[in-house]
């Protein structure tokens, strides 16, 4: 739901060759130890364009070694000390009889807020079908906002989960966000991600309203929820 502009930055053809010959010397030290941290431990890269920003489940997919059990992540590399340290702490304390062995994570968005200050937060009740009735919400022109929401992970690690978001008005694109979130390991209790904070356009044109389409997806494109909407720009705040 962000409105920021983007902003990129170019490089010289000797400036990415030089960059390119650094890259091949650091990959081969990085392969041995990539290659044992395996797919469960990985995240991804953001930087991309607006296509590939849509496309995500379309193509772009990483191509990630097999899968495993989170017991089968802890006997794994039990001889690396620094390895088998860091496992342990991501792990935490899960309780390994309730996860069993499944392979697929699972991950439920549990809820959405708008927080926005001075005011109480706007809690977004999440469809069952992803596609809200009418406009979601009603943001207020030139107001300062963040998004939160929890959720709980469930069966095995969940790696590099993200959220992306793009925004159209009148047909045309407007805005597109992409926000790394993290990898995490099963727990009973909900984790929670507060969004950057974020400024609504203002003024005639700004005003009016807008569709959007929010996902949560993780490093196999995998994607947990996909919620099509649409929402308001107004002169003043929506009343109960």
């Amino acid at each position: 739901m962000g409105f920021d502009e983007k902003k990129e930055r170019g490089e010289t053809s000797n400036q990415r060759g030089n960059k390119l010959k650094e890259n091949q010397i650091e990959e081969k030290g990085l392969d041995e130890l990539g290659e044992k941290i395996g797919r469960q431990m990985s995240e991804v890269s953001l930087n991309g364009t607006d296509q590939e920003e849509e496309d995500d489940d379309q193509g772009n997919k990483l191509q990630l070694g097999p899968q495993f059990t989170l017991k089968e992540q802890l006997e794994k590399d039990k001889d690396d000390d620094s390895l088998r340290r860091w496992k342990e702490q991501l792990l935490g304390s899960v309780d390994f009889d309730s996860v069993g062995e499944t392979l697929e994570p699972e991950v439920k968005i549990l809820e959405l807020s708008i927080l926005s200050p001075g005011r109480p937060d706007i809690v977004l009740p999440i469809p069952q079908d992803g596609n809200p009735k009418g406009p979601w919400f009603t943001l207020k022109e030139g107001s300062r906002y963040n998004l939160k929401f929890s959720f709980n992970v469930s069966n095995n690690i969940v790696s590099g989960l993200k959220y992306t978001n793009t925004v159209w008005k009148t047909g045309l694109k407007v805005d597109t966000t992409k926000e790394m979130i993290g990898t995490f390991s099963p727990q009973p209790e909900p984790y929670t991600h507060v969004m950057p904070e974020e400024t609504t356009p203002s003024g005639m044109f700004a005003r009016g309203s807008y569709s959007a389409r929010s996902k949560f997806l993780d490093d196999d494109n995998k994607c947990y929820l996909e919620i099509n909407y649409t929402f308001d720009i107004r002169k003043g705040w929506a009343t109960p």
